[in-house]
């Protein structure tokens, strides 16, 4: 008996829609985290991208629970004397609201060559409209 292992060439795509809207972040992160790695696939290989494509619709919209809207922060610096930057959720939502949603699943990935090729799977709009409508995606129904 010889222990299955999944081919990167042989993977069966698919394309999923998750809708943002309402929705708690950490829950859309999680959801669209587990669909571009595959882990709900019966042949998942950790070593392997055997994920999905994931297009995630409204992210302006979704929630964040708590004070974490005024509280939370994200920074970041280039490396310069005096260039660290923060920015609260409620200024990133203004800024650029599709930020909130890939910094929450990149940080869901692997940090790894891996993870740049699942991460790239990605696509998130701030509204409703996206223009993947010719790959037929199927709507993924959050719990």
């Amino acid at each position: 008996m010889k222990t299955f292992s999944a081919k990167a060439e042989n993977v069966d795509r698919k394309w999923w829609v998750i809708d943002a809207k309402d929705q708690i972040l950490g829950d859309v992160a999680v959801a669209a985290a587990n669909l571009l790695r595959g882990k709900t696939k019966p042949i998942f290989t950790p070593h392997v991208d055997t994920g999905d494509f994931v297009v995630v619709i409204n992210a302006a919209d979704v929630k964040v629970s708590g004070k974490k809207e005024n509280q939370k922060t994200y920074t970041r610096v280039s490396g310069y004397i005096g260039s660290q930057k923060t920015e609260t959720v409620q200024q990133l939502r203004q800024r650029h609201p599709e930020l909130l949603v890939e910094k929450a699943i990149k940080g869901m990935i692997p940090h790894n060559r891996l993870g740049r090729a699942v991460f790239r799977k990605l696509k998130v709009y701030a509204g409703a409209q996206h223009p993947h409508e010719a790959q037929n995606p199927q709507a993924f129904a959050m719990a």
